[in-house]
């Protein structure tokens, strides 16, 4: 099974192939290859390191909601 977190995109490179994204404080550098169209502000679905796929602010707040009812997060 995979698990695949949102998290907000807060910088993009300059060639669009790479970007920075936030999880609870915690940024990671990640790849953009497999979505088109992400902008700064942005949620992505992320695992190993690539964006699979954008989702809406609401969506990834009740996801990560329940990721912390199941235990599997540190947030409140």
């Amino acid at each position: 099974m995979c698990l695949a977190m949102p998290a907000e995109v807060v910088e993009i490179d300059p060639s669009g192939a790479d970007a920075v994204v936030s999880l609870g404080g915690v940024r990671k550098e990640i790849s953009l290859a497999l979505v088109d169209g992400v902008e700064v502000g942005d949620f992505v679905l992320i695992h190993v390191g690539y964006a699979l796929n954008t989702v809406s602010r609401e969506e990834a707040e009740k996801t990560l909601q329940l990721f912390a009812e199941a235990g599997l997060t540190d947030a409140p």
